[in-house]
Order: C-alpha cells, then structure tokens, then sequence
C-alpha cells in the first residue's frame, strides 16, 4: 500500500500543535484537537489509517482508550469491520481479559470482553500516538491471548525517537505522522 499524500500529511502534521512542559516539565505534548476540530483533515487521518489495511481481510479493529477512540470507529467504519473497545480497569462491564504492563512509573491494566474476538478474528489495532510502545504491546498480547490474529498496528502519531515500534515485534506497524 502507498504511503498517504505527502501534501495531506504536511497539512495533518500542520494541525498538530506542541504544548511544551505538558504534563511535566521538559515534555512537548502532541495536540491533536486542532486536527479533530476541522472536518477534512479528521477525515483524512481516519482514511489515512485506514488504507494500509484496506485489502486485508479485518475483521475488528481494536480501539485504545481513550484518544484511540477517536479514531477506531471511523477506520473500523472505513474498513467495513467490527469495534471492539480496550479499556482501563473496571471500565468494561462484562467478563474481560487483563493485562498488566509497565510504565515509566508502575503498572497499568488494559482490559477486553472476553467474547470480543475468536480464532478467525483479523484485528488492526489502532490508537492516536505510538510512543514507548507499552500500551500497544500490551493490547497486541490481550488479543492474541483471545486467539485472534494481529494483522498490524496503526497510529495517527509515532514519536520514533522513543522507539515503541521495538516493542511490537513482527507485526506491521503503520504511522500516518512520524516525528524523528
């Protein structure tokens, strides 16, 4: 698959601003809600996630709380797939699958139902920003645990320099924003 149009990614790469020192000091935060805020360009991210995947056989496309949200149901709608949600601790109210992971400072918990995928479900997953690669990876581990197939990985953003596409193993990991 191509690669988006240079030009519509310049004009998404516009549409992100930097917050310096969010939320700690010496952290230049990537702000997607000018791009969210103007039609054209949210369609286009969405499509633009969408399109590496187009001809392959997704079933489901996961979804990461909570940015990843914004992006799942349209690229699942685009891709004529199902949604299934990964949450928090205790967001979910049916019987789910956990999965504990590291981060810079402790442990979080990621959790998907327990009927969300089968053995022929054909995920991508998809969330806003791929940065250290710990929330990916740990989702990526929740699906295969249900028996599902990864087919790949989509993120609107990838901070490269944080080298999180280590951390997603074999897996085909499409970035429609790379900041080096």
């Amino acid at each position: 698959m191509n690669p988006p149009d240079g030009a519509i990614v310049a004009r998404l790469r516009g549409a992100v601003r930097d917050v310096p020192d969010h939320p700690t000091p010496g952290i230049v935060f990537k702000d997607i809600t000018p791009l969210l805020g103007c039609g054209d360009l949210y369609h286009a991210a969405c499509e633009a996630l969408a399109a590496p995947f187009r001809e392959m056989g997704i079933s489901h496309v996961i979804s990461i709380e909570s940015r990843g949200f914004l992006f799942g149901g349209p690229v699942a709608l685009s891709l004529g797939a199902g949604l299934v949600p990964v949450r928090k601790l205790g967001k979910l109210p049916y019987t789910t699958a956990r999965e504990e992971y590291a981060l810079e400072y402790g442990t979080d918990v990621l959790e998907i139902h327990v009927d969300a995928l089968t053995s022929t479900s054909r995920v991508v997953i998809v969330d806003d920003v791929l940065a250290t690669g710990g929330t990916a990876a740990a989702t990526a581990r929740l699906v295969k645990r249900l028996g599902a197939e990864v087919v790949g990985s989509a993120f609107l953003i990838e901070l490269v320099f944080l080298h999180g596409r280590a951390r997603l193993g074999a897996q085909r990991v499409e970035s429609v924003i790379v900041y080096d």
